[in-house]
């Protein structure tokens, strides 16, 4: 999708009606932004392979690869 320079990956969500971000652990509820300011974490996500990334504080930029997040997310050690 395009999306304007400087626009956080939480706002594009929000914008193209992506539904959610993420989904709980326990009971995989969906999740989605709320704050936008990076106190709630309501929407991490997967950003460039690497999990819980607060999407309202990361900026768009090309190239990007974004998943939801299920649960906690991937922890490569």
């Amino acid at each position: 999708m395009r999306v304007p320079a400087g626009e956080s990956v939480a706002a594009a969500v929000l914008v193209h009606a992506l539904d959610h971000t993420r989904t709980t652990p326990v009971s995989h509820a969906p999740r989605a932004p709320f704050c936008m300011m990076g106190v709630c974490f309501e929407c991490v996500m997967e950003i460039d392979g690497i999990a819980n990334r607060q999407a309202c504080l990361v900026p768009v930029a090309e190239g990007m690869q974004i998943r939801r997040q299920h649960g906690t997310g991937r922890i490569d050690e």
